[in-house]
Order: C-alpha cells, then structure tokens, then sequence
C-alpha cells in the first residue's frame, strides 16, 4: 500500500511525544473497540451437509449425440457423452470411475490429461447407488506457482521493503477472515466492525511496511480522518438514495442463508474496506511530499509546503480517480451488460437499486480520497515545520523561486537530487 518512502529525517522529542500522545490513544481505543466487537462464536453452517469432493484425472473423453428430449426435439442440448476419470481419493480411489460430460452455463470443459474435483452424489432412496459428476478443475497447483511468483517478484524489487509489505498483505487478510467477516457472519453491525478493522489494518500495514517515524504517523492520523469521512459519507448518500444493500445477486443469496445480516450496513462496510488501501497509498504519499520537499528545501513556510505538496496531491488525485472508477466497472461488468442490453429509459437504469449502488461506491469512495490530501499534507506540514524550528529556529522562510525550485521549475543553481532518500 503505497510507495516507499523510507528513511525520513527524525521528528523533534517534542514533536515525536506529540505524535505519540495522539496516535497511541487511538490505536488502544481500536484494539478495545475490537475486543469488544470480537465474535465469542461463529456463525451456524447453513445448508445441508457437504457434498464429498475427491480429486482425479481425466483418462478418456467420448462425445456422442444427445438423445430428444421434450424441451428439445432435436437433441442439440449438450454435448453429452462420457467422461473416465482415475479417481485419486475416496473410496473408488485408484479406480477408473465414469461421468457425465459436463454440461450447462458454466461448465468445465474437460481433455484427457485435466486435474478435475469429483463430486460424489448418493441416491436418497438408495444409499447403495452413487454416481460421480466433475465438478471442476484443480486450481491449487497453478494458483501456488502464481502466489509464489507475485512474492518473488515483490522481495526481488523491494528487498526488505518488498517483505515488509508482504507482512502487512498477510495481515490485512488475518485481520479480514478473523475478525471483520466473523465479526458481521456472527450477527454484528457491519459498519463499526468494518471501521474498526479497517483502523486495525491500518496501524498494522502502515508501520510494519513503511516503519515506526513521524512520517507514517501523519499517514496514519490522515487516513484515519479519511476514512471517518468516508463513512460519514456513505452513510449520508446511501441514506438520501434509499439504497437497502439488495443491489446483487450475491447480497440477495446472503440474505436468503443469513438473515440477520444487515445488508445496507453491509455495503457501507464493503465502501469504507474497499476505500482503505488507496487512501493508504495517497496519505503515505502526501506525508512524503511534504518530508521530501522540505528536506529538498529547508527554507520553505508551511504554507509554501502545503501548496506545493497539494499540486502533487491533485495529480495524484486526477488519476487516482479513474482508477477507483475502473476497478469497479471492472468488478461489475456483467451487471454493466446486463443493464445495458435493459430496454428501460437511461435514467431509469442510472436510477436502479444496482447502479445506483455502484455509483454511490464510486462517489463516496473518490470524496474520502480528495479529503485526504488537504488533511494529510496539512498535518505533514505542520509537523515537519515545528520540528524545522525547533532545530534552527533563525532561518528564514524561502521566496518563491526557491519554492519552485524544490518542486524541479523556476531558477536553478545546479541539480537537485533526492535520490538517497530512497
């Protein structure tokens, strides 16, 4: 989350002990709101019992012509035919068992040669009589090279920055499957779980990936506010467009095993968890901006700081933007083509429950992030210059033209470099 911005120049004590006597208490107040909010029990399975799953290998595949059937005389429903599998667990495994070829929306398509999982089905009213149906392919084998080669390629280029932010992947997932999914399974309001998970993936992440310093403080204490926007928001908007959380398929499936799961609450959640990994990149970001541009130019006022920083803020920002956009166009695109191939008006599709709720996602989503770099870059500024003046309290502010210059415009004596710093 973000870029690494590591090794800033060491806060005043005084600044240092502010920070601390403000980022400490809240990160207490977060682990006790999440004991608080821990789930004592999981949820009650839902459903019958499971379906047993074997895995095995395709031997033989043959195709013949479907029979008629009264929903299709022709027999162009299919294909059909039979599929042998060497089945390798359960009780048939070292044995060659017969399926069906696969058939419907969605189904595998199966050669000789394929890791497929089984599924074994038992007649009611014979529990003598099985038959096997493929289910799907195995997945575990290329989704662990694939695992493997993201790490690497993250340590290769990061080194130990690159590990770090492993860590910080690894616990936003604990934090998510232990505490934020049980926490709402378990029949807790989404919103404050969502909150505080997020505020733990926060602290987490941040210090672990980019070290314990003033400058991730100020990145914490800006998300921080960020994200008590975006929820303040969304709470707001979803309010004002009567939106109840039933705009997927997916939340209507929820609703119908759990029931007591609050789904508007649920999608403000989804809003405030989707929102936090780019307003980590932007906060860490801007907190840099400020550092390294001060560092660049001891000179420069805090407002000359703050300006400045903000013009790479709001390029940030510009394409930012699209990208939050496009992740989730990208999310959703076969609801996009479902609704384009609706004959209803424009308006009344932009005006759907199911659009609508992507459009408040986006909205929301995007006004958390342009209010994070007026608070981020305001707060950096501040710290880095108390801890300017207390260093060398008799320097000067800079003029313009050395303003222009930290930023690479304007007069220069010669190049300016800032690459040690990464």
């Amino acid at each position: 989350m973000g870029a690494d911005h590591s090794r800033p120049a060491p806060a005043p004590p005084r600044v240092r002990r502010l920070l601390l006597a403000t980022v400490v208490p809240l990160f207490v107040l977060t682990v006790i709101a999440a004991l608080a909010l821990w789930p004592r029990q999981g949820p009650e399975p839902t459903g019958g019992p499971d379906v047993p799953r074997h895995q095995g290998t395709v031997t033989r595949v043959v195709t013949e012509p479907c029979p008629p059937t009264p929903e299709s005389p022709t027999g162009e429903d299919g294909p059909c035919g039979t599929v042998t599998v060497a089945a390798e667990q359960g009780p048939d495994a070292g044995r060659q068992v017969e399926t069906p070829v696969p058939a419907g929306p969605g189904a595998p398509r199966v050669e000789v040669g394929d890791k497929v999982i089984l599924v074994e089905l038992t007649d009611p009213a014979d529990p003598t009589v099985k038959v096997y149906n493929i289910a799907e392919h195995q997945r575990g084998t290329p989704l662990v090279w694939l695992v493997a080669l993201f790490a690497a390629a993250i340590v290769a280029f990061g080194r130990w920055r690159g590990l770090a932010a492993l860590g910080g992947l690894v616990a936003s997932f604990a934090i998510l499957l232990g505490f934020v999914l049980p926490g709402i399974g378990a029949g807790r309001s989404p919103l404050p779980v969502a909150i505080v998970g997020a505020a733990l993936i926060m602290f987490v992440v941040l210090y672990l990936t980019h070290g314990i310093s003033a400058q991730t403080s100020v990145a914490v204490l800006g998300t921080l506010g960020s994200l008590v926007v975006t929820g303040v928001l969304g709470t707001l908007a979803t309010g004002a467009t009567h939106l109840t959380g039933f705009g997927s398929e997916d939340a209507t499936t929820l609703s119908m095993f759990q029931g007591d799961v609050d789904l508007h609450g649920l999608l403000l959640a989804g809003i405030i968890i989707g929102s936090l990994g780019v307003l980590d990149d932007v906060t860490v970001t801007q907190s840099a901006t400020v550092t390294e541009l001060a560092r660049a130019n001891p000179g420069l006022s805090r407002r000359q700081l703050y300006r400045a920083a903000t013009r790479v803020g709001r390029a940030h920002i510009a394409s930012t933007v699209n990208t939050i956009v496009l992740a989730y166009a990208g999310a959703s695109l076969p609801l996009l083509l479902l609704l384009v191939a609706d004959s209803r008006p424009v308006s009344q599709i932009l005006t759907s429950e199911f659009l609508a709720q992507e459009i408040v996602r986006s909205a929301v989503a995007t006004l958390g992030l342009i209010a994070a770099v007026p608070l981020t870059t305001a707060l950096a500024a501040v710290v880095t210059t108390a801890g300017r003046r207390e260093a060398d309290p008799g320097r000067p502010p800079a003029g313009r033209d050395e303003a222009l210059e930290a930023l690479g415009g304007g007069r220069s004596a010669g190049p300016r470099s800032t690459e040690a710093a990464w």
